[in-house]
């Protein structure tokens, strides 16, 4: 049965206002929404007490409400009296009383008097949407792990690239090799890697036959241009070393098909076409255009490829133009024996013999062994 106000707020049908005021905030409190995460059954209570005391805590509603349960008790306890005096044999609205239930004679029947049905165990089996949730689960689950190592490997590889660089910067080039060892063992196709390693594969080992796998496996990963040019000069300049003067151009052909602002890729093109295809011409016009580059841009002079403009400028028979460049050269680095060298065999092409072996003596006191036949035979 439902509660009345006085039994929902706890106290007795005669407490006096100040008693129902302190229940209903003592319940209030107890049951407010806040205190219980909005769990259903407080809210409800906490309802039923707002109601109560709405009726309760004002002396009209009260009265009223006292008279409703006075009246209701009366109601009740008649109805209660006239079913006591009701016969058993009297008719409820035309139908007769039914008959009162029969005492139990006996106890329950015990468990051998009962009679039990086997029930057959039925096999469970797998229907095809049973087999096909299952291969999707375990599917879910191979896939999983293989995003989880990847993305290990991944994050690995970058760590290992990371203390890479750092030991690069540091001129520890042993541990930097290693490092990006270790980065591609995790990545094999990281470029970045790639490409530190080769650098570090000429420079720690002198090997540019792994050098160029490295430059070639970078290069088969996507790269913004200027990038992908250094790495085609790069790869270029191992396959010179390699003597591989064909494939040699064509990668410096690409590199520079980039990015024509690279005037290494000039330079290197120019050295490559005159010692290795015997194109002089070609090979000039290269090594010009990448020192005017490098002077255009404000870059320091490279010297070496000064020497070899002058190499360039003596197999076309330009001898005063060749003598002009190397004495640049020895203004500049005045203690290059190899610059006198160059000088001593080009006043040898102009028959200047006391010429050409005071320039032979000097570079071998600088230094310079390759001049040591040409000096015993001005002896």
């Amino acid at each position: 049965m439902s509660q009345n106000h006085y039994q929902v707020l706890g106290v007795a049908a005669t407490a006096p206002a100040a008693e129902i005021k302190r229940a209903y905030r003592q319940l209030v409190v107890r049951y407010h929404p806040d205190k219980h995460g909005g769990d259903v059954r407080y809210e409800e209570q906490f309802k039923a007490v707002a109601v109560a005391y709405r009726v309760l805590g004002d002396p009209g509603r009260r009265a009223t409400y006292d008279f409703q349960l006075t009246q209701a008790a009366r109601r009740t306890e008649e109805v209660r009296r006239q079913q006591q005096q009701r016969p058993a044999t009297q008719h409820v609205y035309g139908v007769p009383m039914p008959p009162p239930a029969p005492l139990r004679t006996r106890p329950p029947a015990n468990s051998r008097e009962r009679h039990y049905q086997t029930i057959p165990r039925q096999r469970a089996g797998f229907n095809r949407r049973d087999w096909t949730l299952t291969l999707l689960f375990l599917a879910g689950i191979v896939l999983f792990a293989l995003a989880v190592k990847v993305t290990m490997d991944r994050v690995t590889a970058s760590s290992n690239y990371e203390d890479g660089l750092r030991a690069y910067g540091q001129r520890q080039l042993a541990a930097a090799y290693s490092f990006m060892d270790e980065s591609l063992h995790f990545r094999p196709d990281y470029a970045p890697a790639l490409r530190r390693r080769a650098e570090l594969e000429l420079l720690v080992n002198r090997d540019p036959r792994a050098a160029r796998a490295d430059f070639q496996a970078a290069l088969l990963q996507p790269q913004p241009r200027p990038i992908a040019a250094d790495l085609l000069y790069r790869l270029a300049r191992c396959e010179t070393d390699l003597g591989l003067p064909a494939a040699a151009e064509l990668s410096f052909n690409r590199a520079l098909a980039l990015d024509s602002s690279l005037s290494a890729a000039y330079l290197a093109r120019g050295q490559a076409r005159l010692l290795d295809l015997d194109q002089p011409e070609k090979g000039l016009a290269d090594i010009e255009y990448g020192l005017a580059q490098r002077r255009r841009a404000n870059q320091a002079t490279p010297w070496h490829y000064v020497q070899v403009r002058g190499l360039a400028l003596t197999a076309l028979g330009r001898y005063d133009s060749a003598r002009t460049a190397y004495f640049r050269v020895l203004q500049a680095r005045p203690r290059d024996g190899r610059t006198h060298f160059l000088l001593g065999r080009l006043a040898a092409h102009g028959n200047d013999t006391a010429s050409a072996c005071e320039f032979y003596r000097r570079a071998l006191l600088l230094g310079y062994e390759y001049a040591r036949t040409a000096e015993g035979k001005c002896r």
